[in-house]
């Protein structure tokens, strides 16, 4: 009698134990499903100013799924993190142009861009995406 209640009791710890590893096993999996692989990009955005960051970065984190954006006032370059299953670079560029600014990809929406301060209004030539060492413009310094 002694060795059914001892192994009765032993398989009772077994299976426990079992019920514990398998609820711990499902709690590894839910966060693993939760973590999101980031993409990176950087391309060429026309601006001039202060003004014209904030209105860049605001339309760009407007966008479903970005998660950072920081525009570069000296080489007319912006930098996005984001999910791309939520959202692709055209979504991302077509927010920027929406706001009236030129991309490397699209022009500015005319009618947006009519509509920026006087100091926003950039040079539709200007170049984008400036490599190495760049000095300010005194003219940009808004």
């Amino acid at each position: 009698m002694r060795k059914v209640i001892l192994g009765v009791a032993m398989l009772a710890t077994i299976s426990l134990a079992s019920c514990k590893n398998e609820a711990k096993k499902e709690t590894e999996t839910e966060t693993k499903t939760k973590e999101v692989a980031m993409t990176t990009a950087a391309f060429g955005v026309r601006g001039n100013c202060g003004m014209c960051k904030s209105t860049i970065e605001n339309a760009v984190k407007g966008v479903d799924g970005v998660a950072s954006a920081d525009w570069d006032k000296l080489k007319k370059q912006i930098n996005v993190s984001f999910d791309d299953s939520k959202t692709n670079l055209d979504a991302i560029h077509n927010a920027i142009v929406a706001s009236g600014y030129d991309t490397d990809k699209f022009e500015g929406n005319e009618e947006a861009y009519g509509n920026l301060p006087g100091c926003c209004q950039f040079d539709h030539n200007m170049e984008m995406s400036l490599k190495g060492d760049v000095k300010p413009d005194e003219k940009s310094n808004h």
